[in-house]
């Protein structure tokens, strides 16, 4: 039977896994390293996508020399979802990709929304708000920052697009990861006209047809396939943003499932068959990569927090959740707001972390560590409580990423939630939602009416091990917490803007 490999390129490195299909187990993964930009200005997050590309093949050498390469038929990637990679007529790329994290277009956003009417008004065409992490003002940034570069773009692409590009030399775009963009009218899954018209009219030339999710973005080209000892014949998937690749991954396919990331940022999100627009934008409407829907929210601040208290106390991971079980529930009162790279929801892009609650009791290690871990859980918390009003309730969620693996968090998190949670035994979903969607793409291929949850079943499985059930005690404790968190956060906008005024000299 046939091998499917995963990629999963992410902010920090690019893994893959290889899955057998006759077994159903992973038989081999590998992991490489790539980083940041380092010295750019507050706001800017960029990373170079030849970084990607060596990370890719890295990863994929390492992998296939531990199996039987023939049997290899397909290649599914999976990478950070809103990240901009401009390319001029022959397809080099003109500078370095500005990331999911980059928040310096906020002007940028401002202009778009005034052009298209106001944010509402957005919504209403395009079934999203236009935040500063989507790929729309990057372009716009672009194109007023930066007006050479400009001048030589020619193709846009996404970080997994590129990758699939590096692969099979074919420009290719689907529906998932498309609608990250803001380019994209959701419900219709299409480009909006009336925002590539407030970008620039020439953009609807430098984007690729958007395609359905179980196609093919093509076939190893005859040099990637030659250096990688495969053939031509192994096709690459449409591949997907990560979250929507996760969503594969948890087997979060069809209605009813919910799937948390904690990772680090954070993402929530659940499978629907219709588009869910949120009038207030801070639910994402996105596609998912199996042809449904996947309402969404994403969180900036997740485990970049925890690090940042385990690099200050300079814990190890278990020295970190010693120190968090020294402090109670509810830290004895100290309460984080955790924007240290600003927030997109609440959308606060602007933000900065706040400590309520510092006294002789709490200035310790123990509540400081306690506090970052309940308070980037509320923070995801406060999207729960918006799918919620949405109609999306969820009586068991899914956790992925690194906190999912630390067992207090994941009862912090389901006292937070107020519901069971439990984590997954092959915890790298990007990387394996990547390998089932290959997989999807090659029975279609061959002409098979397989469907993404029939793949699926029987190799997605939880870890019935790490299942958390939540106390009644410490949810009422942690409710009456997130109201103040979230009357902070909002009480707090204006003083944001003031500071940031301030502390950028303007």
């Amino acid at each position: 039977m046939a091998l499917t490999i995963g990629i999963d390129s992410g902010t920090q490195s690019t893994k893959a896994i290889v899955w057998d299909r006759e077994t159903g187990a992973v038989v081999a993964q590998s992991a490489a390293p790539h980083e940041l930009i380092p010295g750019l200005r507050p706001g800017n997050m960029e990373q170079h996508p030849a970084d990607w590309v060596a990370a890719l093949e890295t990863v994929l050498g390492k992998v296939l020399s531990e199996v039987d390469r023939s049997r290899v038929v397909g290649i599914g990637v999976s990478g950070q979802q809103h990240g901009f990679v401009p390319l001029d007529e022959e397809g080099v790329v003109i500078r370095p990709a500005k990331l999911w994290c980059d928040t310096s277009t906020i002007a940028e956003c401002d202009r778009l929304h005034e052009a298209l009417g106001g944010e509402s008004e957005t919504i209403a065409k395009i079934g999203n708000r236009i935040l500063p992490g989507f790929t729309a003002p990057k372009i716009l940034w672009l194109k007023n920052n930066e007006p050479e570069n400009f001048s030589r773009l020619r193709h846009v692409l996404l970080p997994h697009d590129y990758l699939n590009f590096h692969l099979t030399g074919q420009y290719f775009m689907e529906y998932g990861d498309a609608s990250g963009t803001a380019l994209m009218d959701v419900r219709n899954r299409a480009w909006s006209t009336e925002v590539i018209e407030a970008i620039d009219p020439g953009l609807v030339d430098w984007l690729p047809a958007i395609r359905p999710s179980h196609e093919a973005a093509g076939r190893l080209s005859p040099a990637v396939a030659k250096r990688l000892g495969l053939t031509t014949e192994v096709l690459v998937s449409a591949g997907g943003g990560d979250n929507m690749m996760g969503a594969i991954g948890t087997g979060n396919v069809s209605p009813g499932v919910v799937t948390a990331s904690f990772g680090t940022s954070g993402t929530i999100y659940a499978y629907s068959t219709e588009p869910v627009i949120d009038p207030l934008g801070e639910i994402a409407a996105f596609c998912d990569s199996t042809d449904g829907f996947l309402p969404l929210l994403c969180t900036m601040n997740v485990t970049s927090v925890t690090e940042a208290v385990r690099d200050l106390f300079e814990f190890d991971h278990d020295g970190l959740t010693a120190a968090v079980r020294e402090a109670p529930p509810g830290a004895n009162g100290l309460l984080l707001l955790p924007y240290l790279e600003g927030e997109r929801t609440p959308s606060v892009p602007g933000g900065s972390g706040v400590l309520l609650g510092l006294s002789g009791s709490t200035f310790n290690r123990g509540c400081l560590a306690r506090a970052a871990m309940e308070g980037v859980t509320m923070g995801m918390n406060y999207g729960m409580r918006r799918l919620k009003e949405l109609g999306i309730e969820a009586e068991e969620v899914r956790l992925t990423g690194g906190g999912a693996r630390n067992p207090v968090w994941r009862q912090v998190i389901a006292d937070v939630f107020g519901v069971n949670v439990v984590a997954m035994k092959e915890d790298e979903g990007a990387a394996l939602g990547g390998a089932l969607q290959a997989a999807w793409c090659c029975d279609h291929d061959a002409g098979k009416s397989t469907s993404i949850a029939e793949i699926c079943d029987g190799v997605v499985e939880m870890d019935e091990s790490t299942r958390c059930q939540p106390d009644s005690d410490r949810h009422a404790t942690y409710t009456r917490l997130q109201d103040l968190q979230d009357e902070l956060s909002e009480t707090l906008r204006g003083i944001f803007s003031k500071h940031r005024q301030l502390t950028s000299g303007g």
